[in-house]
């Protein structure tokens, strides 16, 4: 049964203390910067001019965009308050084994992502390679490419940190320059950038248009509002800090300002390409003007994006996923091996637009997981948490067999119902998710498997840092607590 049991405790992924977390409110939102970069928010703003003033686009993309970074600061504290990555925690909603089975899901989409995002860096350092030397080999590119960006990701979130602390600077002045030049000659053009629509749409055409511009900024950035903890968890926090808001200052400021800002700043670029000439990339766009020593300066800001991008929001997750599948004999640096595998196995170059068609279908049914997140940790468990039994095999979570039906049905029905309305999918999943979740967790099978934390709604016992506490699981059959931060600074004051 020990065999078993220390199964689920890889030592990448157990709880993060509060003394280990080294990411500071700066360090996330210059993650953000770089996470931002990202082409499909240029595609938003291309097709959202066609229909829309750039003003609404605008208001659009910023309420889309706060919308999805509200749910990523909310599951993001179970990272915060406990330290738990997603997979781990997923073992409350969907039991010790039934959590492989949506985690792969995403684990493999984060990692085709990583392919799609690295052809496209490998693209543009092949693009370099031959202004300056005259190289032509872009698949080389992409295999060193991938390499270095799974070299970062296994050297931790301080290497990610430092990576984005310079890349972050030049890809501002880069996108600043962009923005200028793009709406130069627009306005050269005969277009006035606020006011100007290709087929202006009116009454409830408008309104359509308007809401499909703020479920589709949701929706790129949906599954990483799940994975969110797998970050949060290295975030800075204050212990014996009881208000959510004080506690969650890093996610806030990362996630509900600077994203936001960003996000829409590259929907806007995206819009300004398209009015200037007729193309929403706005690399080929000034590609079509510019040359040399500029065109060479467009293509390392894809590079520096694809590569901020895809270590933070793709290789992460999936690695994380990837080590608690297989356990401690899968590091989190062998889960990121198997992440760069994956993404170079789904050969992008050749399949990239049933690819991208397939992993829109899988994003709307993993829409669903954060609705099922939702409930179970802030409408069921309150916060509290019995992490010790997280990694326990035969413990509180092992349900019938490993598995929690409760949340498998509600991911399926919620990710179904989602798929169905594939323009709002990320809010329908999310409702359908924590609707279903929580009446069959509820009134059935918590009737089945009563939950400590529920049954005895302690505080002292069953929550992380809000009560100083970091959570410390031994390697072998006994797990226990340990309140990490008996002398610290907040708990002197209160003694006085």
């Amino acid at each position: 049964m020990a065999k078993k049991s220390n199964y689920l405790k890889s030592p990448d992924l157990l709880p993060i203390g509060q003394s280990e977390r080294n990411i500071g409110t700066f360090g996330f939102a210059v993650i953000w910067v770089g996470m931002a970069i990202v082409l499909a928010a240029f595609a938003i703003g291309g097709s959202a001019i066609q229909s829309l003033p750039l003003w609404l686009v605008i208001v659009a993309t910023l309420l889309g965009s706060v919308g999805i970074g509200v749910f990523m600061v909310i599951i993001g504290d179970i990272g915060v308050e406990h330290g738990l990555s997603f997979p781990v925690y997923m073992r409350a909603p969907f039991g010790a084994i039934g959590t492989h089975i949506p985690s792969i899901v995403r684990g493999v989409t984060a990692a085709c992502w990583f392919g799609i995002n690295t052809y496209f860096g490998a693209s543009a350092i092949n693009g370099i390679l031959h202004l300056l030397v005259g190289f032509d080999n872009w698949f080389l590119c992409f295999l060193l490419f991938a390499a270095a960006q799974l070299l970062n990701t296994a050297l931790g979130i301080k290497s990610i940190e430092r990576f984005a602390d310079l890349a972050a600077p030049i890809i501002i002045l880069i996108s600043c320059w962009m923005y200028i030049a793009l709406s130069d000659q627009a306005a050269e053009a005969g277009k006035d950038i606020w006011s100007w629509v290709e087929s202006p749409a009116t009454g409830g055409a408008a309104f359509t248009a308007f809401m499909i511009i703020v479920m589709a900024n949701m929706g790129f950035w949906g599954t990483l509002a799940a994975d969110m903890p797998s970050l949060s968890r290295f975030f800075k926090a204050p212990a014996y800090e009881r208000n959510w808001f004080k506690r969650n200052k890093t996610q806030l400021v990362g996630s509900l300002i600077v994203m936001p800002i960003f996000n829409t700043f590259m929907v806007t670029i995206g819009a300004v390409s398209y009015m200037a000439v007729s193309s929403a990339d706005p690399i080929a766009a000034l590609q079509q003007t510019a040359s040399g020593f500029i065109l060479g300066i467009l293509l390392l800001m894809i590079v520096l994006a694809q590569w901020s991008t895809n270590t933070s929001a793709n290789v992460i997750p999936a690695a994380t996923i990837f080590s608690n599948v297989g356990g401690p004999k899968v590091p989190f640096w062998v889960g990121v091996i198997v992440a760069g595998i994956i993404g170079i196995l789904a050969q992008p170059w050749s399949l990239f637009d049933v690819l991208n068609t397939a992993l829109l279908i899988i994003g709307a049914i993993l829409s669903s997981i954060v609705g099922i997140l939702f409930a179970d940790y802030y409408l069921l468990r309150k916060r509290r948490v019995n992490v010790a039994e997280l990694y326990e095999m035969n413990g509180q979570y092992r349900y019938h067999k490993g598995f929690n039906w409760a949340g498998m049905i509600a991911w399926i029905g919620g990710g179904l119902i989602a798929n169905l309305f594939p323009a709002y999918s990320s809010l329908v999943g999310f409702v359908a998710g924590a609707l279903f979740y929580y009446v069959l967790a509820k009134y059935w099978w918590f009737k089945k498997y009563p939950q400590a934390e529920m049954e005895e709604p302690s505080d002292e016992k069953y929550l992380g840092i809000t009560v100083g506490r970091s959570w410390h699981i031994a390697t072998d059959e006994a797990a226990y607590m340990a309140p990490e931060i008996a002398h610290s600074p907040a708990m002197e004051a209160k003694e006085h």
